[in-house]
């Protein structure tokens, strides 16, 4: 049995960064950019007016209680030219007249004259204007050839309108980490729902794994159900090679029971171990390994907790390695209620999470821990970590808290290792 750090460490050293592939910018939500993005022009791309009102040249005429004829008017999307004497009527993003270098806001104005057709001729300034007033300078936001998105950022809403703004229709991101799923145990009802039969259950686990690796951006290739033998096993694990994907994630039969065959399968199938059984709960007899010519193996043990905490501390970090993104940031919050963690062991606790008046965020682990529970992981917010060596935990302590899901909704940039 090794540490959850070291256990970490062998899993992730041998990964690379997948191979990266073209996508369309409308198609780029929830994918892991390959390559830095540069910007292709400035943003603003020139000068415009903040809000509506005049456009003129500060300076010695342009003080409180001056008077100014109105020559033209600038809308947005109207081409630029050359300012005249006076000041131009312009409107919110409309480029600036080029010789003028202030906007003053048409409500510190007075008309004093209108056109005909109720066009301003005539204004006074109700204000002092300096230069560059109410004026958003060309570049100011994005220089032309910045770099705006580094390598292993999560494309995300945000990330979307820059990329749009800078007229960037196509990004190079890391192609999908393919997956395949491999859930073991005879008492697993197959096919569509049904009645059970005596000794049945309904396979939660396959959905869970399916619906986590979907939402952090992977592509399930497939999901199977297969008994408590070796050759169904092995016929799983051959058609998720020939598919071609990256992991393959097993759910039960690690541990030491009779019927525990994965870690025999998988040394018959010419794989290296790399490591079984973790200081953990729940999930100590998780297996990770290698095969010489093909994907990473996880195998978890089918406790749903315990499939909870493998996909998000184990499967979770791979796919971020996968996609170059690195670590996760450590979280903290202060722990509610005390806790007697048993030494030696890292300990996953699902937890609520609120803030409370003074602002800080607390975590208090649920009641009824036991990893076959469903309903306590269904009403969290998060998970607390309690390190190997925490000991005995009081109430108001910081402890590393961690999203629920693999994918953390805050899209986290990377940052320190959270995993120690």
């Amino acid at each position: 049995m090794i540490s959850y750090r070291d256990a970490i460490e062998r899993l992730l050293a041998p990964l690379s960064v997948l191979p990266s592939e073209t996508c369309a910018l409308t198609d780029a939500t929830g994918r892991v950019l390959a390559d830095t993005v540069t910007s292709p022009l400035a943003l603003p791309s020139f000068d415009h007016a903040a809000m509506d009102g005049y456009a003129l040249k500060a300076g010695a005429s342009s003080h409180g209680g001056s008077e100014h004829h109105v020559h033209g008017s600038q809308a947005a999307g109207d081409g630029g030219h050359i300012a005249g004497s006076g000041v131009c009527e312009i409107m919110t993003g409309a480029r600036l007249p080029q010789g003028f270098d202030a906007v003053i806001a048409v409500e510190r104005t007075e008309m004093l004259q209108a056109r005909p057709d109720g066009a301003p001729h005539r204004i006074r300034l109700l204000d002092d204007i300096a230069h560059g007033r109410n004026v958003r300078r060309m570049g100011t936001d994005v220089p032309r050839g910045a770099n705006v998105l580094a390598a292993g950022t999560c494309i995300e809403p945000a990330q979307i309108m820059l990329l749009a703004a800078l007229g960037v229709a196509h990004v190079a991101v890391v192609r999908r980490p393919r997956v395949a799923i491999i859930c073991t145990g005879k008492e697993l009802q197959t096919g569509p729902p049904a009645p059970l039969r005596d000794g049945q259950i309904h396979n939660s686990n396959g959905p869970y794994l399916t619906a986590a690796l979907q939402r952090a951006g992977a592509d399930v290739v497939s999901c199977e159900t297969v008994d408590d033998t070796v050759h169904p096993y092995l016929e799983a694990l051959q058609r998720a090679v020939e598919a071609g994907v990256d992991l393959v994630i097993s759910t039960g039969a690690v541990s030491m029971g009779r019927y525990d065959f994965v870690p025999a399968a998988l040394r018959h199938f010419g794989a290296q171990v790399l490591f079984h059984k973790v200081a953990m709960r729940p999930g100590k007899p998780l297996l990770a390994a290698r095969l010489h010519t093909g994907p990473l193996v996880l195998g978890l043990p089918g406790t749903p907790m315990a499939v909870a905490v493998g996909a998000r501390f184990f499967v979770a970090p791979v796919l971020r390695a996968m996609g170059g993104q690195g670590s996760e940031p450590t979280l903290r919050a202060v722990l509610a209620s005390p806790q007697h963690p048993k030494p030696g062991l890292r300990h996953f606790l699902r937890a609520t999470l609120w803030l409370d008046d003074r602002g800080q965020l607390q975590a208090r682990p649920v009641e009824r821990q036991e990893p076959f529970r469903i309903q306590p992981f269904a009403n969290a917010d998060a998970w607390i970590v309690l390190d190997e060596q925490a000991g005995d935990c009081a109430a108001g302590m910081p402890v590393k808290i961690a999203s629920l899901e693999l994918a953390t909704p805050l899209c986290l940039s990377a940052g320190p290792d959270f995993s120690p």
